[in-house]
């Protein structure tokens, strides 16, 4: 069992300081490899990877399809079914990529934040796997690595600025190092992909014969390209409040109120599908992605207001599991064309939760020597952890009002 006594990457520049490893102390400097362990919430992944980003080896047990079954994500089910394929996930990324214990340079795991349960299986099995092979030990925390995983892909340069959405996060922050950034808002309530999931499992979608098999974003992303966004002119969360934080939980309130209307309408009992399905399904996702492209336009203001990003060629990065959704990407573009970022989004299969971006944190630490830990230091993972310094007060401060940006977002 670990306890959350330790406060992990906040706290850990301390531990690091006093045990990083010096880049004489890792073995086989010309072809240092990592691997990756991720089971921050609901899919256990791993890979192997070589310093200079390139993928050796890689495999994920996802649980989609258990969960779906059940309504949500159940803790302890993810926990079970993390502990009952961790060792298969790993050993199979390492034959796939022909690498042996012995070879690697490091472990890297998500230890914060996440699902206590889901995080607890895979720092057991981390802490295990480098005491028996005399490996250090890199903790991962599950932000910065979707926060940086566009660095594997294309050279960016720090600072820049970050929109990190899944269902279990919704954030901007700026980026200016591989362990620095500042935090300019973060959701008050519920994450969007939490938002979109339960809205679909309230419009029943499970039961939609276009819908098998795919996660409640998936489901209302594909009807909403049928439906008409019009016919339900959702408010915009928090319009009269000057931050970059986020609110989607009196949207979904929103969407509840039409869907039960809607089924007195139809004459309907909950639980069956309505014939207005995609036209929900469409101005549910447009109001999010307006909410998302507002808050994220007045992240940017703040930081030009600021200096903080640079003249040259300033860059937006989206990432986590809603950052697969074309529509959001959209109305996200709408706003970079506006103020002259270029906007950067790890194809999705990085959007979601994988160990290749696990290992490219690892291998980015790696590189700069830094939260490097030995093999016999006692870590403790941490459920809840903030990203970076929060300057949310400060971006409240500063007051800013948009100006007018029609969001023509095409379907």
């Amino acid at each position: 069992m670990f306890t959350f006594k330790t406060s992990c990457l906040r706290k850990l520049p301390e531990l690091f300081r006093k045990h990083c490893f010096s880049r004489t102390c890792i073995q086989d400097f010309s072809s240092r490899l990592v691997l990756g362990i991720e089971t921050s919430c609901d899919d256990t992944g791993a890979a192997v990877m070589d310093e200079t980003g390139v993928v050796l080896g890689e495999f994920l047990h996802s649980q989609k399809e258990v969960h779906l079954k059940t309504g949500g994500i159940i803790p302890t089910v993810a926990q079970q079914l993390h502990r009952e394929h961790i060792a298969h996930v790993v050993q199979e990324a390492m034959n796939r990529s022909g690498v042996t214990p012995g070879q690697l340079s490091a472990v890297a795991t998500t230890i914060m934040p996440g699902l206590a349960l889901s995080l607890g299986i895979g720092l057991h099995f981390s802490l295990q796997f480098v005491r028996q092979h005399r490996k250090p030990f890199i903790p991962i925390h599950h932000m910065e690595a979707h926060a940086l995983t566009v660095r594997m892909l294309q050279p960016i340069e720090f600072p820049f600025l970050v929109l990190l959405i899944s269902g279990g996060h919704s954030l901007l922050a700026l980026a200016r190092g591989i362990d620095d950034f500042l935090l300019l808002g973060q959701a008050l309530d519920e994450a969007p992909g939490d938002t979109l999931d339960k809205v679909a499992r309230r419009l029943s979608l499970t039961k939609h014969p276009r819908c098998s098999g795919l996660s409640g974003g998936q489901a209302l992303e594909l009807l909403a390209r049928d439906g008409d966004r019009s016919k339900f002119p959702f408010k915009t969360p928090m319009g009269q409040h000057y931050d970059c934080n986020f609110s989607f939980a009196g949207l979904r309130n929103q969407v509840n109120m039409v869907i039960k209307k809607q089924e007195q309408v139809e004459g309907v009992e909950p639980g069956a599908v309505l014939s207005c399905v995609n036209d929900i399904a469409a101005a549910t996702q447009h109001t999010i992605a307006c909410h998302l492209a507002k808050r994220t336009h007045r992240a940017i203001m703040f930081c030009k207001a600021k200096a903080l990003l640079p003249t040259n060629n300033p860059t937006l990065v989206v990432s986590g599991g809603v950052a697969s959704n074309q529509y959001i990407r959209k109305a996200l573009t709408v706003i970079t064309d506006t103020t002259g970022l270029q906007l950067l989004c790890p194809p999705a299969a990085l959007c979601t939760d994988n160990g290749v971006m696990i290992a490219w944190n690892g291998v980015e630490r790696l590189r700069a020597g830094r939260g490097i830990l030995p093999f016999d230091q006692e870590v403790s993972y941490e459920p809840k952890a903030p990203l970076g310094v929060d300057i949310t007060a400060d971006v409240k401060e500063a007051n800013i009002k948009l100006p007018q940006v029609k969001l023509n977002i095409p379907d």
